[in-house]
């Protein structure tokens, strides 16, 4: 047994994903010392040629990597602050996400955006702090947000071999994160969701870091209320058919996610577990308010996000409060 890190995780993929595949390279900015920590010791291995450091102008390397998936190669680009995005959003929308469908599938992308390090730190304030994974999802674009570092190895090696473009968000709140490995590690298919502890009473949809939130809070109530813990891994495909399966089981639904209310991914679940799905009672979601910024204070910032008290509370509220 070995106990694997969630950023060694990383690491390990992308190392194993250029070993066997030539066409695969990663760019971005500082990966050549692997100050994020996913890159750490691959310019030694693989050479300048297939770990390049950028300058700092994420519009002009994104592109570049589009042109290069374009061409036949397989890009992985490191993006160490979630913000980032915002700036080449068009690029991998617009661009990237559209070329396959709108050629017929005569052309592919298959460029991997990997986000080391997303959502809240303390003190990182407004400008560092986002989660944009549901807006990726919205638009359509393979979006992956594992919890755990044998998913983040399988979600992440998954991504690079897709012929299309996806984003992987790595929380920032399980980068330290190990894990009891005694098995050989292995890709985990986009599009397939986990149940890290079955239950009988709620389902509990939770979004990467929030599994474990989750997982203690099912552990807390073990007494009083059987939770069912589903993490969906990948938000876009979605896979509707595991929540269905598990409402069936529990028929009671929270969904915990750390975006922002309106139009996130915690409204979508609710949004389609209500029109074809199982319940029992209102269906219930904690997630961070609308157009939530978060603060520098740490204690602002942490006032802001999902946590374990909301989820107690509307556990408990979903079990004491069917449909009238």
């Amino acid at each position: 047994m070995s106990k694997l890190s969630y950023t060694k995780a990383l690491n390990r993929a992308l190392g194993d994903a250029l070993a066997e595949d030539p066409a695969v390279f990663v760019l971005g900015e500082d990966i050549g010392a692997g100050l994020a920590g996913p890159t750490l010791g691959l310019l030694d291995r693989f050479g300048p040629g297939r770990v390049v450091d950028t300058p700092l102008s994420e519009q002009a390397f994104t592109g570049m990597a589009v042109g290069a998936a374009l061409a036949g190669r397989k890009p992985v680009i490191e993006f160490q602050i979630p913000a980032l995005l915002f700036l080449v959003f068009e690029q991998l929308v617009n661009q990237a996400h559209k070329f396959s469908l709108m050629t017929g599938g005569q052309t592919g992308v298959p460029l991997t955006c990997l986000v080391p390090g997303s959502g809240s730190r303390d003190g990182w304030a407004g400008q560092h702090s986002d989660h944009p994974y549901s807006l990726f999802a919205h638009a359509g674009v393979k979006t992956v947000v594992p919890a755990t570092p044998t998913d983040a190895y399988g979600l992440l090696l998954s991504a690079v071999r897709d012929p299309d473009p996806v984003v992987v968000f790595a929380p920032a709140a399980v980068l330290g994160v190990r894990e009891n490995v005694t098995w050989e590690l292995a890709p985990v298919p986009l599009g397939s969701a986990r149940v890290h502890r079955p239950g009988t009473d709620v389902t509990v949809v939770a979004v990467g870091h929030l599994v474990h939130e989750a997982l203690a809070v099912a552990e807390e109530l073990a007494g009083e209320i059987s939770v069912e813990v589903l993490d969906p891994r990948t938000l876009h495909p979605f896979d509707w058919a595991a929540l269905a399966a598990s409402l069936e089981r529990t028929g009671r639904l929270v969904v915990i996610d750390d975006s922002n209310r309106s139009c996130g991914i915690g409204a979508e679940i609710l949004a389609t577990a209500a029109e074809e799905m199982r319940l029992t009672a209102p269906p219930r979601r904690i997630t961070r308010p609308d157009g939530a910024v978060l603060p520098f204070a740490p204690a602002l910032d942490r006032a802001l996000q999902p946590g374990r008290e909301q989820l107690l509370h509307a556990v408990r509220s979903v079990v004491k409060n069917p449909w009238r």
